[in-house]
């Protein structure tokens, strides 16, 4: 099982990405840990990537993801602000999509009160700049306690467990199975 946790900086994909992953004893990746130091160093001075920027941090997540296949898969927590950033992390017709969605105020708060992260509050706007709503997956109201959003991502879950894979639009490779 493939589960992608996305939505803009501060919507608390991490922490329902764990929760996830402790539910289906699944790794748990989070995908700020895995940018180069060149796109940490630009983030920490406020400076937004770029598609540029993005793309061998997006290619480093899908490997990971096709890695994880043998094992059962896991849990992925990233922004994946835009559709062609998603197109490449849907690895196979198996991955289950969750999308993360709040007012700017709420996030604005949460950023705020982060301590050690280099995404500043200061760029949210540019995420939401970037963002690109998904016509798939589950959407998922950050308004709720992060309990309430638990049992709604897995009652999701076990829907889509009978359809595998939340986007039929998304193209991916035959060869990618899950066992």
């Amino acid at each position: 099982m493939i589960i992608l946790v996305t939505g803009v900086s501060g919507t608390g994909k991490t922490t329902i990405g764990q929760k996830l992953a402790n539910y289906y004893q699944l790794p748990f990746y989070d995908a700020d840990k895995f940018h180069p130091a060149v796109n940490i160093e630009k983030m920490s001075n406020g400076i937004p990537l770029n598609d540029e920027d993005r793309m061998p941090w997006l290619q480093t997540l899908a490997a990971l993801l096709r890695d994880s296949i043998p094992t059962g898969g896991a849990i992925l927590a990233c922004s994946s602000l835009k559709e062609s950033y998603r197109q490449i992390l849907h690895i196979n017709k198996k991955v289950n999509w969750i999308h993360l969605k709040g007012s700017k105020e709420l996030i604005w708060e949460r950023m705020l009160a982060r301590k050690n992260h280099y995404m500043k509050a200061s760029m949210l706007d540019s995420q939401f700049d970037t963002w690109e709503e998904p016509a798939y997956g589950l959407k998922l109201d950050i308004d709720q306690n992060p309990e309430d959003m638990l049992v709604a991502a897995i009652n999701y879950l076990k829907n889509q467990k009978e359809n595998w894979g939340s986007t039929p639009t998304l193209n991916p490779p035959d060869d990618e199975k899950l066992d």
